[in-house]
């Protein structure tokens, strides 16, 4: 019996983003300069800790008479500024330890669901593409019981928690915690590692407010690039400005949205500052010191979303997101594939720096190559591999595993929207379902030619495209030489847009029975015996 396919969601344009991010690194700073960010940074880093302690042993007792009195506890030891911006920092984190505690409940139900099911089946069952078999052998059944019940303890303390409303936080993160008990592995020393827990637990941020003088009171920033703090009130003695505020010596130049960043601050609009330390860890911290960078945010206005049929008025790039490369094939408005198809390779090894910079050239030259085609959208998978990553549903491929962590599914739609609303390019997100298989089943072998080799992810990114201009994914078939049955006049067998179940798997027909009906069994000839001498019936002849 065929396969039950599942309903497939319709293409629709991705939003843009909702704000904007640059960031320029403060040059030219003195010593002293660096010891007042150290002082104040540390100052807030402990107010900051201390608040974020109250807010999560409110836990869902708080209210915004709460807030309010968390607000005015630390005015005395800052501002009111930078005590609405740390109780809103608190808050923001405790509701964001509480969205991920809730995945990690879900996870932990999905792992458990699963090893459920294959412990009950048999030992060395077959599995299905649908469900998993049993395991392998006796030694991992019985590994996975004890695993099931470890995951069922950890399930019970987890829903405990999230009905009380209690979170775990770590400020400064808890990787950066667990790698001072491994220092040796990660090849730092222990003067590197606490210069950077320090950095990261220090607070240095304000919010913007409109209509304030530049967009920010607490740290603002002129549009000739002057950076001015306003210091907490224990700080108040170091301040070299009037009003309790402190200069710095370097100069900032946003080289990315510079202009509508000085025309934002030039209107007196919101924006909002964060200065921190990034640390090399590859260089001691006895002599050497880090790079302090300045981050500037605020939000706009999203443009609006155009109609899908005025996207593809241009025709439409396909793109099949790979671990190593993305696959582009250009479709014209037909649905046609134009040229020949191209790839963007990256390598996601090393820092998440240097990770973060490939996916932003791979996608640069992307863009290019579709303004240079003329074309005004693009088409992307709406993937989401949070469930495929479990060691649970896919056992000991590991390989598998790593393969679909590899690919930066979460953070390429995030720059690809963002810097294709940069270009004026739409960006149109399909269902991934069946793309790769289909692909593969009616345009890799069509498309391959003894000058141009037509890989998988080629033929796949042929089938989102089509699914982003709402055609089958099946290919039309070419009608069948002439003969004497059937001539140049022969119909293309191709499925109605609203056909149930045009994009399965089609019987093959012979060419010579096109037009003709099928036989029928019952009328079908019974064999007559051949008239030939050895067919002849036998007669027996007597001799008198």
């Amino acid at each position: 019996m065929a396969e039950a396919l599942r309903p497939i969601a319709a293409p629709f344009v991705a939003a843009g983003p909702s704000g904007v991010a640059v960031r320029d690194r403060l040059k030219g700073l003195t010593a002293q300069d660096e010891q007042v960010l150290r002082r104040v940074g540390a100052h807030l880093g402990v107010l900051a800790s201390r608040d974020l302690a109250v807010r999560c042993r409110a836990g869902l007792e708080h209210s915004a008479q709460a807030w309010a009195e968390r607000k005015r506890e630390l005015t005395p030891e800052s501002s009111s500024r930078w005590a609405g911006a740390i109780t809103k920092a608190s808050h923001d984190q405790w509701a964001l330890a509480r969205r991920c505690q809730a995945a990690h409940i879900h996870a932990l139900e999905a792992g458990i669901a699963t090893i459920a099911h294959r412990l009950a089946q048999p030992i060395g069952a077959k599995g299905s593409k649908k469900t998993p078999g049993g395991y392998r052998s006796t030694r991992e059944w019985h590994a996975k019981t004890r695993r099931l019940h470890a995951l069922s303890d950890r399930l019970r303390r987890e829903r405990a928690d999230y009905e009380a409303g209690r979170v775990h936080i770590v400020r400064g993160g808890k990787r950066l915690l667990n790698t001072r008990h491994h220092l040796q592995v990660a090849q730092l020393g222990e003067t590197q590692w606490r210069g950077r827990w320090q950095a990261e637990r220090w607070f240095l941020q304000a919010d913007g407010e409109s209509g304030k003088r530049y967009g920010n009171e607490t740290i603002r920033l002129t549009p000739d690039g002057q950076v001015n703090i306003k210091l907490p009130a224990p700080l108040a003695h170091l301040a070299n400005a009037a009003h309790g505020r402190y200069v710095l010596s370097a100069r900032v130049c946003f080289a990315h949205r510079g202009q509508e960043w000085a025309d934002r601050i030039e209107a007196n609009r919101a924006v909002a500052y964060r200065i921190h330390l990034d640390i090399d860890l590859d260089i001691p911290l006895g002599g050497a010191r880090g790079r302090w960078y300045v981050t500037a945010s605020w939000q706009h206005q999203p443009t609006p979303i155009i109609p899908l049929q005025a996207a593809l008025a241009g025709g439409v790039i396909g793109v099949d997101t790979n671990a190593d490369h993305l696959a582009a094939w250009r479709l014209d408005v037909h649905g046609n594939p134009i040229g020949n198809p191209r790839h963007f390779g990256y390598d996601l090894s090393g820092a998440a720096g240097r990770r973060d910079a490939q996916v932003r050239h791979a996608l640069t030259r992307l863009l290019h190559w579709a303004r240079r085609c003329g074309v005004a959208a693009i088409a992307i998978e709406d993937l989401d591999f949070a469930t495929e990553k479990t060691r649970e549903k896919h056992g000991r491929n590991k390989r598998f595993r790593q393969l679909i962590s590899g690919i930066p599914t979460g953070k390429l739609k995030a720059r690809l929207t963002s810097m294709a609303q940069a270009a004026g390019i739409s960006v149109i997100a399909v269902d991934p379902a069946y793309t790769s298989r289909w692909g593969a089943q009616h345009w890799q072998i069509p498309l391959t030619s003894p000058t141009r080799k037509t890989t998988r992810h080629d033929a796949a990114a042929v089938a989102i495209a089509r699914r982003a201009q709402q055609y089958p994914i099946r290919r039309r078939t070419p009608p069948p030489p002439h003969d004497q049955s059937d001539r140049a006049g022969h119909r293309s067998v191709q499925a109605e847009p609203c056909a149930a179940g045009r994009e399965e798997t089609r019987h093959r027909t012979p060419d010579r029975a096109h037009d003709a009906p099928g036989p029928v069994t019952a009328r079908t000839r019974a064999t007559s015996a051949p008239n030939t001498v050895r067919g002849a019936p036998v007669q027996l002849m007597f001799t008198g």
